[in-house]
């Protein structure tokens, strides 16, 4: 038997904020609320399903250089070009963590700072 990703924990400033930006870049709704400010954001289906949910966790530490670990998303139902401009227009900005340029993919940093990538191929929605 194995594991398998339910959560990904994300540390922010503004939750609330982050999880207005990763539930559109994702199409995901708000799941939970906890009292420590804590959003917890997922698919429609809600905790459990193919997909892991995203834990955003208020955290009031500077962020120190670059991720460790980082999201990459696909399109789903757009070429990727046009898939970037929605994203920018979301609010996430080209991000440098040393690329050459020649990548097939485009560095973005959501509106926190964290870095996240957006692939050229476009996946079937799930």
């Amino acid at each position: 038997m194995a594991c398998r990703i339910s959560e990904l924990v994300l540390d922010c400033h503004d939750p609330e904020a982050l999880a207005r930006f990763w539930c559109e870049v994702l199409d995901f709704i708000v799941l939970d609320r906890e009292d420590d400010g804590s959003v917890e954001i997922g698919p429609r289906e809600g905790f459990g399903g193919p997909q892991p949910t995203i834990v955003l966790s208020r955290n009031d530490e500077p962020k120190n250089g670059t991720l460790r670990l980082h999201i990459d998303v696909n399109a789903t139902d757009r070429d990727q070009n046009a898939e970037l401009e929605r994203l920018l227009n979301l609010g996430a900005r080209p991000a440098d963590v040393g690329q050459t340029g020649e990548e097939q993919w485009h560095v973005l940093a959501d509106p926190e700072g964290n870095e996240f990538c957006l692939l050229k191929a476009r996946l079937a929605p799930l």
